[in-house]
């Protein structure tokens, strides 16, 4: 699997931006997809993961209710959908891909996630 972010931009604070994420390759019921953000001279922080069989979103507590992550089986892309954007929010925004062969819980942690899309700069200003 390969991964492509797009849709980063600069935004007002209070703005939105739909981050996309286009995957090349077979993605199998139990993998799940995660967002994940980085911003200058901190720790890859992770937002938000889909489970690619049914769905099911996991969110950090920072993002609950602003955030949205959600897939299109049909195009293999996976969305997060950013309302109420802080200034806070400004990072490299990245997504990833983790594979499993059977279900299993979602994770937070980066190492566990096997492939990495290229990142796509969110900007917010205040």
């Amino acid at each position: 699997v390969q991964l492509q972010a797009s849709g980063g931009g600069l935004v007002q604070a209070g703005g939105s931006l739909r981050l996309s994420c286009a995957a090349s390759g077979d993605i199998f019921s139990n993998d799940h997809i995660g967002w994940f953000r980085q911003a200058p001279g901190q720790e890859r922080e992770f937002i938000a993961a889909i489970n690619w069989r049914n769905g099911k979103p996991f969110y950090v507590d920072s993002v609950k209710g602003r955030f949205t992550i959600s897939r299109d089986p049909a195009k293999n892309t996976v969305y997060l959908q950013m309302n109420g954007l802080k200034p806070e929010d400004t990072a490299v925004y990245y997504c990833a891909y983790r594979g499993s062969l059977r279900a299993t819980p979602f994770s937070s942690f980066a190492n566990v996630y096997t492939t990495w899309g290229q990142g796509t700069q969110v900007t917010v200003s205040s």
